[in-house]
């Protein structure tokens, strides 16, 4: 072979060598591990990246960690970010006799303990609103601000009794098929079918006792408790919401001082799903927030 010919070849693959391991040791490694939350149930986690504020993402009602697999490569380049499957959800645990907010907060809390975190954002999507007030007032000195993602509208919101009934009848009668066509009403007219469909089947597969009672604590907790949380959480809250469902800043601002709403549009309800670009972007700039203001402190 020519000899420079053979030189060219040599430094080309030189060249290969080195990217490959310069791309191996970009990606961040991906530790799963659990932890015991307060009643002794098992919950699931996923750690990777690095750096603080450590960002962790809360899933909603019948979901579990893997809705947030869109934002994880970007978010763990800058910052240690965790994902937790709530206790009757992905890989946790099912013993446990009430689904309460309190009781999923603990399970965020179990997993910021075991981790030792001193610095953290809550994100939360949908149900996982709730998770994350009730995980931030009990640990107020790690948490330095609160995402909610699609949920937390109007904090005076409360389910009458005719709604409380016309929607849990049919989830008593056939959690499936109910909890199938619910999760289909939350996507706009020109939502992505397939992922429409896949949301929807993997929702109505969860456990009907999980997620009937998970619903039942939601519902108390926004009739009965929502107020009083708010008066014991101090840290900034922004939520990312669609602008499906109209978000009422003026009440919310009552409650808390420093409450923000960035609105997406064109989106339903899954919206870090369905335009992960732009929810990325906006979850930088409100975590960017957030340690602005922790310096200032």
């Amino acid at each position: 072979m020519n000899y420079h010919l053979k030189t060219i070849l040599l430094s080309f693959s030189i060249v290969l060598l080195l990217f490959g391991c310069v791309k191996k040791e970009e990606e961040p490694a991906i530790i799963v591990d659990s932890a015991i939350s307060a009643d002794g149930v098992s919950i699931a986690y996923e750690v990777r990246g690095k750096g603080e504020p450590a960002i962790v993402f809360i899933h909603g009602w019948c979901c579990d960690r893997t809705y947030w697999e869109a934002q994880l490569p970007y978010f763990a380049q800058k910052y240690k970010v965790v994902t937790i499957d709530l206790a009757g959800h992905g890989e946790s645990g099912l013993d446990r006799k009430e689904w309460t907010m309190g009781a999923f907060g603990e399970d965020v809390i179990a997993v910021i303990n075991k981790l030792n975190l001193d610095q953290v954002v809550l994100v939360g999507h949908s149900m996982g609103g709730p998770v994350i007030l009730e995980a931030a007032r009990r640990m107020p000195k790690r948490v330095i601000g609160l995402v909610g993602v699609d949920t937390l509208q109007n904090f005076e919101f409360k389910f009458t009794q005719e709604q409380i009934d016309e929607f849990f009848t049919p989830l008593r009668s056939n959690f499936v098929e109910s909890s199938r066509n619910f999760v289909r009403s939350m996507f706009t007219p020109t939502s992505d079918s397939a992922l429409v469909e896949k949301i929807a089947n993997d929702m109505s597969s969860a456990p009907p006792d999980v997620g009937i009672g998970a619903l039942e604590g939601y519902v108390d907790f926004q009739n009965n408790e929502i107020i009083q949380v708010l008066k014991e959480v101090k840290v900034p809250i922004t939520c990312i919401n669609s602008d499906k469902d109209p978000t009422n800043v003026e009440i919310n601002q009552h409650y808390a001082p420093s409450f923000k709403a960035m609105i997406m549009s064109g989106v339903g309800h899954f919206n870090m799903m369905e335009d992960p670009e732009t929810f990325n972007r906006l979850l930088e700039e409100s975590v960017q927030e957030f340690v602005q203001k922790a310096k200032s402190k």
